[in-house]
């Protein structure tokens, strides 16, 4: 049993009544089903995309940072690079923006941000595009901001038009932020201009950490909107600026309604807050609906202040003061005086956020995007729900989530939720609703100035009515030897409306179709065959999914052979274990080769949570725990197994530390509390997320990859291992066995790995912990019924409800104990049906639960007396007297007995 807030019994009793009547639907204010929504991919492994816009004619137009200019026809699903502009690519620079002029269809004009090659300035430039020629010879340069290239790092360069015709356009700080422990870089000692935002994000005088508005106009100058911060005095800043105090606003958006600003704000680094320096780093999404000074480098957040900071003295001064900011640098060539500060919009830092929980937590990096208007895309059958009316659409480029902000009707804060939050994202770069009310996407892809497979064009669109089918293939040798025979099925694949579709299959080179739900394929030679699956429905909608069939080298075989029970722990549990490993083209395999491990972890449920709930998940992890770690805090990010990313590779990491437990308590040091100045000035982040003994485990697999292997456990291949790791109430705990072994490759074929994994679980089962059920429902055990034995969630069903735990390995067990509870005149009472394998299958017992007379939580065993092997165990709810509107009864806890 959990810990959880208790409620009233009459509270807990009405809420069961609720959702048992069939009656209680979602209400039209619902969000819609995840599943209307498809996501349509134009094309992928692109090569750093930035920004997009859509061309009258339905093609889409978009920028890579290293100067292409991009154009893809959905029609023909081509992409032409037109141009290639000359640009600077270091520091984060290159082609940044790109948006298209309100007039484009009559004058043609698009406008780019792009880095210089020649001087250290970021342009502002108009170009002429007609048909898909970019005239190189019509550029206009409107603005030039300059820039200092003497260090790292933002540099902004979202373009984007809002109301009047005025192009508001992104500029980063410009400063280096690596050696101010994460705090504000407000260096003020000579020769450290660079490190000191106070000269750019806080200076009126300079155009860097900004967001600009100016109105172009036809001979490639441009005018000052009235309204901007300094239009109306051009003596204390420049005329320009319509939003200071930026750090890096790398994407922008503008309410083409309301004419308000929305922005991403990516925030410094500092993972704890200071009593001298200030608050922690937070990622913002701010809103201006008027011109005004952000804050930074003097404020973060919600007006959070930073000290007054003496660098040479390393002394902490009084804290900035939001409604008189006093920029004193002498790097400030501006305003003393600043323009009072405004608070963020939204705010969360590295940890979880209080504020805005739906932020989650790990590594930020917060764009903004558009405000969805329903009425703007009538006739349209693509267009997006009336339910987002209004909102707006944020997302995270390193959390790789999209969430829309809920707004009242003076568009102040009321509530934020994910989108489509069962679908992967993979570092989302930039959005906008197109003419059809559909959602067009551009991803990054998951490396670093990388051309990455997964970076990709696509839009998101809704389906009101019929919904293409979705293809899905299964292989049952996808991999193996030459000759290689495989069987195909689409039985995976479905129709989200329910209706009959058929199935197509061609493998590369074939001249000719397979039809039906399987097809069979014979490769006679090695090689890598791509075979393409084609799902059409009665209406012509299809889906198509490509698998590639390798021939030419067989998986490894690793068993893990292990006497007893194969789910649980119990203490001292003596454990016979034996890892044999056999390839068909290695032969004999050195037992130096194999990778073997055995590791507890106290939290390991939660690591088995994370990777989707079953052991397929952990060997994708390779069957390490650190590199699932690894996954799952989305290291990856920053690097990669052994190419240098924005940080060093893990190998490289193993190379430069030996595997010993001094090493192992820095690495654990820099993952939880960040660093730099060991790979360079590039800060590495604090990860506050993080517990202490998952970083340990983390640093464990990176300092193992030298010698191929994480040997914090270390074992012969075959042995006795007891499990006494564990404390007697860490009920959360696993341990987990991990056999591994890679091949040298075969028929010009890579290596292959194969694995295989063994989780061991704590004997005693949290029914609310169940794997999947219907008619059933966690629920916080009232305290007004129960007194101090009301500790945390327990688990009710009703008649012909159930509950199932997967794989759950029957050997050696003699009886399963129950505590089952139940309230008189609120719980019928009844019976609690074991059964394995499913709902009809073979009954293992009964937990006969009486009529209650008064409320009684009592211990009930079911002996078993022949059952061994695994199983997915099945709990039946069932009433004595059927028909009654109330629950049979509710469960804590089922321990497996010896």
């Amino acid at each position: 049993m959990r810990n959880r807030t208790t409620i009233s019994a009459l509270a807990w009793i009405a809420f069961l009544a609720g959702c048992a009547d069939p009656g209680n639907r979602a209400d039209s204010s619902e969000p819609p089903a995840p599943e209307r929504f498809t996501k349509v991919v134009f094309d992928e492994v692109l090569y750093e995309p930035m920004e997009l816009e859509l061309l009258d004619d339905g093609r889409i137009l978009f920028v890579q940072r290293r100067g292409e200019v991009n154009i893809h026809d959905p029609q023909t699903g081509l992409t032409e690079t037109i141009a290639e502009l000359d640009v600077f690519i270091e520091f984060e620079e290159g082609l940044l923006g790109v948006a298209l002029d309100p007039d484009y269809a009559d004058n043609h004009w698009v406008y780019f941000t792009y880095s210089a090659p020649d001087e250290a300035v970021i342009r502002v430039a108009r170009f002429v595009l007609e048909d898909s020629r970019l005239d190189m010879e019509s550029e206009r340069v409107l603005l030039e901001i300059p820039v200092q290239r003497d260090e790292c790092c933002h540099v902004g360069g979202s373009l984007e038009f809002g109301p009047e015709g005025n192009l508001f356009v992104s500029i980063g700080d410009n400063t280096n932020p690596f050696a101010s422990d994460g705090f504000n870089p407000i260096d003020e000692r000579e020769g450290r201009k660079a490190w000191d935002a106070q000269g750019s994000a806080g200076n009126t005088m300079d155009l860097r950490g900004k967001i600009l508005r100016i109105t172009p106009e036809d001979d490639g100058a441009y005018r000052i909107p009235e309204d901007n911060l300094f239009a109306d005095d051009p003596t204390r800043g420049r005329p320009e600026i319509y939003v200071m105090g930026n750090r890096n606003p790398f994407r922008i958006d503008i309410d083409a309604r309301t004419g308000y600003l929305y922005w991403g704000e990516v925030g410094p680094d500092a993972g704890d807050s200071s009593a001298t320096r200030g608050p922690m780093g937070h990622d913002e999404v701010n809103q201006a609906r008027q011109a005004g000074n952000f804050g930074w480098p003097h404020f973060i957040g919600n007006n959070k202040a930073y000290h007054d900071y003496d660098f040479e003295a390393e002394v902490a001064g009084e804290p900035f003061d939001p409604a008189a900011p006093v920029n004193d640098s002498p790097n400030n060539t501006g305003a003393e005086l600043l323009p009072p500060a405004q608070p963020a919009f939204i705010w969360y830092p590295y940890e979880a956020s209080e504020e805005f929980p739906v932020a989650g937590d790990g590594g930020r990096n917060a764009m903004a995007g558009p405000v969805y208007y329903y009425d703007d895309y009538a006739g349209s059958d693509r267009k997006f729900p009336r339910y987002y009316d209004g909102k707006l659409f944020i997302y995270d480029w390193m959390r790789n989530w999209i969430n829309v902000v809920t707004m009242n009707e003076d568009g102040d804060y009321v509530d934020m939720e994910r989108f489509m939050p069962t679908t992967e994202f993979s570092r989302p770069m930039d959005m906008l609703f197109g003419p059809d009310g559909a959602l067009y996407m551009l991803e990054y892809g998951q490396t670093w100035y990388g051309h990455n497979p997964d970076a990709r064009l696509f839009r998101i669109e809704y389906a009101v009515h019929n919904r293409g089918p979705i293809a899905r293939i299964s292989a049952d040798r996808p991999v193996g030897a030459a000759p290689l025979t495989v069987t195909l099925s689409a039985a995976d694949s479905f129709d989200p409306d329910g209706d009959p579709f058929t199935w197509s299959w061609r493998r590369e080179g074939d001249q000719d179709d397979i039809s039906g739900e399987e097809a069979v394929y014979s490769f006679e030679e090695p090689g890598t065959y791509p075979v393409t699956l084609t799902v059409t429905d009665s209406e012509g909608l299809t889906g198509t999914e490509i698998i590639d069939i390798l021939v030419g080298n067989d998986i490894p075989e690793v068993r893990l052979e292990l006497s007893g029970n194969h789910t649980f722990f119990w203490d001292g549990r003596a454990i016979e274990y034996n890892v044999v490993v056999t390839d068909l083209e290695d032969g004999e395999i050195a037992a130096e080769e194999v990778a073997f491990t055995i590791d507890y972890l106290a939290q390991g449920s939660d690591l088995t949570v994370q990777a989707q709930g079953h052991q397929a998940a952990l060997e994708q992890a390779s069957g390490l725990i650190g590199q699932a770690l690894i996954e799952r805090h989305n290291c990856g990010a920053c690097h990669l197994r052994t190419d240098e990313s924005i940080g060093p590779s893990f190998a490289a990491i193993a190379q430069k530390y030996p595997d010993n437990d001094a090493s192992r308590e820095y690495l654990t040091d820099k993952i939880l509390n960040g660093g730099m100045g060991v790979w360079g000035d590039r800060a590495m982040a604090p990860q506050p997320q993080v517990a202490a003994e998952e970083a340990n485990r983390m640093a464990d697999f990176i300092l193992g990859l030298e010698s191929a292997a994480v040997r914090e456990a270390e074992l012969p291949l075959q042995g006795t291992y007891v499990t006494d790791r564990h404390d007697a109430d860490e009920e959360e705990g696993r341990y987990f066995l991990a056999a591994s072994y890679t091949d040298h490759g075969a028929s010009g074929m890579p290596s292959l790995t194969g694995r295989s994994v063994v989780t061991l679980r704590h004997a005693r089962l949290q029914a609310e912990d169940y794997d999947e059920g219907e008619e059933v429902m966690a629920f916080p055990m009232p305290e007004e019924a129960f007194g101090e034995d009301a500790t945390g969630n327990v688990l009710i069903g009703n008649d012909g409800g159930y509950f199932v735990f997967r794989d759950i390995d029957l050997t050696g067990i003699r009886s399963l104990t129950a505590q089952i509870g139940t309230v008189a005149e609120l719980t019928t009472g009844g019976r609690l049906d074991l059964r394995a394998g499913g709902l009809d299958g073979e009954v293992l017992g009964t937990f006969e639960v009486p009529i209650p007379n008064e409320t009684s939580l009592q211990t009930y065993e079911v002996v078993l007396d022949e059952a061994s092997g695994m199983t997915d165990l099945y709990f039946v709810f069932a009433a004595d007297e059927p028909g009654r509107p109330f629950p049979v009864c509710f469960i804590d806890w089922i321990v497996a007995e010896q």
